[in-house]
This record gives C-alpha cells, sequence and structure tokens, in this order.
C-alpha cells in the first residue's frame, strides 16, 4: 500500500482470473478458450493489414460493426465494440447501471461484476439462485435500477430460455435489463431478436470463446442506439481506439467463416456431452449446461481436493472457494483427447 493510493484503489478486490501456466503440456480446462484453433481466415486477414500498424486503427471500427450489424440483423448504429466483453460490461457499468435503486444480479455468477460495482460506486443485492442453480425471475420482482444476467450462467452454465428473458424484460419496462452472452453460441437462445422491440434491453457478447480470439480481445453489444451512444459517450471519454487494426481484421474474419463456426461449435457441443457422461458414470452430478463448460461435483470428494490432485498431475481446472459452490468443479470442455485425459485420471481419483 502507498500513501499515493486513492481511497478507491485502498477498498478494491480485483477479480482473480483463471490460471495462465506457463509451463508445456499442461491441460487447460479452467478458463474457458475454445480448444481448436481460430478460422485459418482469421490468420489470412491479420497477415494482411499488418502493413498498417504505423496507423492508428478507425476509432470507430466501422467494418467490424456492419459485419456484426448483418450478422444479427440489426443497424451498425446498434452495435458497439470493445477490448473484449469485459471492458464493453465495464463501459455498461459506467454508462447505464449506475443509479439511486440497487443493480441486481445473481449470487452465484460472473465474478467480475461485483468488482465493476465496488470500482464505479455501483449499490448491488445478490439475487439467490434456487436450489437448482438456477435464475428463477419472479426473484427479480422487487425495486431495482437494472437486471443484470449472464446467460447461460457463469460458472453453473444453466440458460434461460428465450421466452424467460423476454418476460423478465416486459415486466421491467423502466429498468435496463442488460444479458451477458459470452457462452450463448454452444446451445442457448440469444435475446437480439427481442432488442428491436424492447428499449429495455442491451446484450453483450465475446469472440473470445465462440470464435476462438480469447487472445485478440473483441467483445460488442447490441441494443437500442440511445443505449449504443452512452458507451460510445464513455468510450470516447476513456480510450479513441480500443481496437487495433489486427483485431478489427481478424474479428471481420471470424464472423464471416460461418463453415468453421458451425463445424468447431457443434464438435464443442458433442465433447460436452461425452464430457457428461463420463462424469455422471463417476459419480458426479453434472448441472445441465448449455455452455462451452460444465459445472460438476462429486458425492463424496472435495472440489478442492480434486482439483488440487487434478493440478499435481496436469489437468487445470477452476474451483470457487465460495458459499453454496465449493464443492464445484467449472471444467471447461476440451478436445475429445483432453476429456478423455481427465476422465481418465478423475478415475483414479473417485
Amino acid at each position: 500500500m502507498s500513501r499515493f493510493w486513492s481511497p478507491i484503489v485502498r477498498n478494491l478486490s480485483p477479480y482473480v482470473p483463471g490460471e495462465q501456466p506457463k509451463q508445456d503440456g499442461i491441460v487447460k480446462l479452467n478458463t474457458n478458450e475454445n480448444p481448436y484453433p481460430p478460422s485459418p481466415r482469421v490468420l489470412a486477414a491479420i497477415a494482411s493489414v499488418a502493413d498498417r500498424l504505423r496507423l492508428y486503427p478507425d476509432p470507430r471500427a466501422s467494418v467490424l460493426r456492419e459485419t456484426i450489424a448483418a450478422r444479427y440483423g440489426v443497424a451498425p448504429e446498434e452495435v458497439f465494440v470493445g477490448n473484449g466483453s469485459d471492458e464493453v460490461l465495464a463501459h455498461t457499468f459506467q454508462a447505464l447501471l449506475k443509479h439511486e435503486a440497487p443493480l441486481l444480479f445473481p449470487d452465484i455468477t460472473y465474478g467480475f461484476y461485483p468488482v465493476y460495482c465496488r470500482l464505479y460506486g455501483i449499490r448491488y443485492e445478490e439475487v439467490p439462485l434456487d436450489a437448482a442453480m438456477r435464475v428463477q425471475i419472479a426473484d427479480y420482482r422487487r425495486p431495482c435500477s437494472a437486471i443484470l444476467l449472464c446467460n447461460p450462467n457463469a460458472p453453473t452454465g444453466v440458460a434461460l430460455s428465450l421466452q424467460a428473458i423476454e418476460a423478465l424484460v416486459a415486466e421491467h419496462p423502466d429498468q435496463l435489463v442488460v444479458i451477458d452472452e459470452a457462452y450463448v453460441a454452444f446451445g442457448a437462445e440469444s435475446a437480439v431478436p427481442l432488442v428491436a422491440r424492447h428499449d429495455n434491453l442491451i446484450i453483450i457478447q465475446t469472440l473470445s470463446k465462440s470464435r476462438a480470439l480469447a487472445g485478440l480481445r473483441v467483445g460488442f453489444a447490441i441494443g437500442q442506439r440511445p443505449l449504443i451512444e452512452a458507451l460510445e459517450r464513455v468510450k470516447d471519454s476513456f480510450n479513441s481506439f480500443p481496437l487495433d487494426c489486427l483485431a478489427i481484421a481478424g474479428a471481420v474474419a471470424a464472423i464471416k467463416d460461418d463453415a468453421w463456426f458451425d463445424e468447431t461449435r457443434q464438435r464443442i457441443i458433442a465433447n460436452r456431452a461425452a464430457l457428461v457422461r463420463g462424469l455422471s458414470e463417476l459419480g458426479f452430478e453434472v448441472l445441465p449446461s448449455l455452455a462451452n463448460f460444465v459445472f460438476a461435483r462429486h458425492s463424496s470428494r472435495g472440489g478442492k481436493e480434486l482439483a488440487t490432485r487434478l493440478r499435481e498431475q496436469g489437468v487445470l481446472v477452476r474451483h470457487f472457494q465460495k458459499p453454496r459452490i465449493e464443492d464445484f468443479l467449472r471444467i471447461t470442455v476440451g478436445t475429445e483427447g483432453q476429456c478423455g485425459r481427465l476422465i481418465a485420471l478423475l478415475r483414479g481419483l473417485v
């Protein structure tokens, strides 16, 4: 601690991301990355713009916004892009979620949400998931300024239906509803089609998982124009160039390669089904996931113990030392071989 720290810094408890190992040979199933390489078109697109590194990128990332708009059937003016969905979320918290009434989000969800609330001085209340680790929209019928849901939820992987999301949005016409769809590509329904008829809805997505671009850092939001303008006002007061020319080119190429996206997405979905079968046969309770990870606990082995033992044998999974979920492991769906190795190791541990 330094005497120059501001009161905000003194009181922060920063988000702790999953471990990024430096050694080779580790099976990395702890940070929900896509196990397959990005589209070859991405690499070609990045190489094609390398000579533009001496120039500033387009501050509006117009080509990328137009590409996203065409993919989702919205106007480019209804798209905001940023340096990963975490930055898009950060701007959303600052631009749209700081009001007198509290922000609502689940008690078990993405750990960055309370961190952003503390950083930006936003009042919030955590709404408990039910006993089955599901969001019940009836529990959100309480005074609030906004509602934030990750769908599918993280770390549970459980998703709300599109009908449930629309019911939630319709029940709160005077409150903003933010749906974080970081994992929606792996089986859940996107709420983007609802944006046209609900001015209180904004959707946030990322290319990190679905397009295997976690290292490129590209996220975006879709909402009606006044909401997007609020994000732009914050962005342009913070950093006019959040996406470099390489990220813009790579993201455009990734979104346009439907064949690669469909193939790798279906492989991950198939691997998830096989992983769930393998875990269930070993005595794990596995929550119904529509994400690229599963959330599971064993009937007789603690989550921390299993995570430690697996790490000793070169396999990383995510364990959260938190109430209600301390016995669970969040396991990224890897390749066929990676999932097979995990099951083989667990067979010897349980």
